[in-house]
């Protein structure tokens, strides 16, 4: 009886909240019911590009996008192999389109640049019911850390908050301390893939080495383009003493 009433009360506080505050869509900006829970209209959920199968089993790249070497290694891979095992995303983002008609890109574009800390819930609806990972292959959740300097700006880690997501879907620990990033570094946004990996070299460190040695790590950032960031943050937490790490995503440029 007490679980019932305590229901209908936060039904009633989430009501008259949305009254006094109508809530709008995320992505698209239409007002949604005073019953809504979800962060994003049904329309624009709909409209969320999945990464196409079958796909590259290390970088997660679908097959009819990329050079086939092996039914594992796309071109790119085999030429310049990956630290992380493996990569995956929910979400495609197409570069050479513009991001308002994109759903996932319309709300990491404004979660991020516009420090609304908020839209985190909505991107974590952007996940979906279930991920392509399996959460007893890892040990720990570590998102992509911002440089101090970054962080104080934007108010937030948007990784972390999309890492706690991830973590808690996966049923994992999540680790926000032991990867740390030590050099601010320009914008990647108009770099091209090389530049980027020099750009981020030597940016990240480890400062809890025995928090992660041999163990199994779950890699989270919003966005891979390049995959520059993730793989100098790989090679760093293996380096350290890393079984294995694994990346996500929430989307993937392809």
């Amino acid at each position: 009886m007490a679980a019932l009433m305590s229901n209908h009360i936060r039904q009633m506080l989430r009501y008259l909240i949305n009254f006094v505050y109508p809530p709008r869509c995320a992505a698209c900006g239409a007002r949604m019911g005073l019953d809504a829970t979800a962060k994003i209209c049904q329309p624009c959920f709909e409209l969320i590009e999945r990464v196409p199968e079958p796909i590259y089993q290390v970088c997660g790249v679908p097959l009819q996008l990329a050079d086939h070497v092996r039914s594992d290694w796309c071109r790119a891979c085999a030429e310049s192999p990956p630290h992380f095992a493996r990569a995956r995303a929910v979400a495609r983002y197409r570069p050479g389109i513009s991001e308002d008609v994109q759903v996932v890109p319309t709300i990491i574009r404004r979660h991020k640049y516009g420090r609304n800390q908020s839209l985190s819930l909505a991107l974590a609806q952007c996940l979906g019911e279930s991920l392509p990972l399996n959460g007893e292959d890892y040990d720990l959740v570590i998102p992509v850390p911002l440089h101090p300097r970054r962080l104080r700006w934007r108010g937030f880690n948007q990784a972390a908050l999309l890492g706690f997501a991830v973590a808690r879907k996966l049923d994992c620990m999540l680790d926000v301390v032991t990867l740390a990033r030590i050099r601010d570094t320009p914008p990647q946004t108009w770099q091209e893939s090389a530049q980027r990996r020099q750009n981020v070299r030597g940016a990240f460190a480890v400062t809890c080495p025995h928090r992660i040695a041999n163990r199994s790590l779950l890699l989270v950032d919003d966005v891979m383009t390049t995959g520059a960031t993730l793989d100098e943050c790989a090679r760093t937490l293996l380096a350290a003493g890393a079984r294995r790490v694994d990346v996500f995503t929430l989307a993937r440029a392809v």
